[in-house]
């Protein structure tokens, strides 16, 4: 029997609210399975116990994925000290018995504020990082040695919310490659009872909020009822903090063959301002990016994404096929 053929995909990004207990690649293969099209992916992976903002490019909007690489992330925590485990989480098995610590809330957000800014990090040994090819965490589950090596981060905020108990609740906004996990972890280690991550949220990835994401349960409801244009940002919307410029005919003809083409900068927009749509300064901020552009076409179609290569003339690195 002949496959039946795929719909073709929605162009755009999907902000979804992952559930506790699901990997983001079960996640995006619900998607898949809900939608009808396998053409996704998303921007950040999630452990298990996470929820929050998983954003997911659709169709088209994929292409746009290297754009988003580096994007600060937010999350709101709850640390458990008393023991640490081997996951440096809740899903992990205790290492030592549980001290039942009574904390103090300023020795804590002292010790916090020890991991802003730069720091090196140490990777959990059940991770994705790869030692000779292979996942440490497949190493780790075998009980065999995992050493990996240090990596530089960066912490805009560990700030503390609340104490209760043995428990404290922290908001942290971080540079893309964080692990979360290890700030517990090496902030119980500082502390001197130990620590593991109990709960966590993200709150957001860049411009993606939490207040855009909605359930797997609510996105079905919307695939059955026929109205998953009320959901998906369109890919017009995406990037918005790039200046735009719309090109005539004869222009967009170029473009779509990946040929340079001149700019006045009279014709160019300028991008949106992050912080005025509500995304929090370090999560708009970043390091300088090349001057590119948005490229839109007579009926505002994004067409492309350029790049300057000298003032005034601009280069294609990304041209959309035009929308089935």
């Amino acid at each position: 029997m002949p496959r039946k053929p795929e719909p073709p995909p929605f162009d755009g990004a999907l902000v979804l609210h992952k559930p506790a207990g699901k990997t983001s690649h079960d996640v995006v293969e619900a998607v898949r399975r809900l939608l009808g099209f396998r053409r996704m992916g998303h921007l950040g992976t999630l452990d298990p116990l996470a929820t929050g903002v998983l954003p997911l490019l659709l169709g088209r909007a994929t292409r746009l994925a290297q754009f988003y690489a580096g994007r600060h992330k937010r999350y709101e925590c709850t640390i458990r000290f008393g023991f640490a485990t081997d996951t440096y989480d809740a899903d992990g098995q205790p290492v030592g018995p549980d001290l039942q610590p009574t904390l103090d809330r300023q020795q804590i957000e002292a010790l916090a504020a020890r991991f802003v800014g730069r720091i090196s990090q140490v990777p959990p040994a059940f991770s994705a990082k790869k030692i000779r090819g292979r996942p440490a965490h497949e190493l780790a589950r075998k009980k065999r040695p995992v050493a990996l090596k240090p990596i530089e981060v960066e912490v805009y905020e560990f700030r503390v919310l609340d104490v209760q108990g043995c428990r404290v609740r922290v908001a942290i906004q971080c540079a893309a490659g964080t692990y979360i996990r290890s700030l517990a972890h090496e902030l119980g280690q500082l502390q001197g009872s130990g620590a593991h991550l109990a709960e966590i949220v993200r709150t957001a990835v860049g411009e993606f909020t939490l207040d855009q994401a909605i359930p797997l349960e609510e996105l079905a409801h919307y695939a059955r009822s026929g109205r998953l244009t009320e959901v998906v940002i369109p890919l017009e919307h995406l990037l918005p903090e790039l200046p735009r410029i719309t090109v005539l005919p004869i222009i967009e003809r170029r473009i779509r063959h990946g040929t340079r083409f001149d700019v006045l900068p009279a014709q160019i927009q300028p991008g949106q301002d992050l912080a005025a749509l509500g995304v929090p300064a370090p999560l708009a901020a970043s390091v300088p990016r090349p001057n590119r552009l948005r490229v839109f076409n007579q009926q505002g179609r994004l067409i492309a994404i350029a790049q300057a290569i000298v003032p005034r003339t601009y280069q294609p690195i990304v041209v959309l096929n035009a929308a089935p």
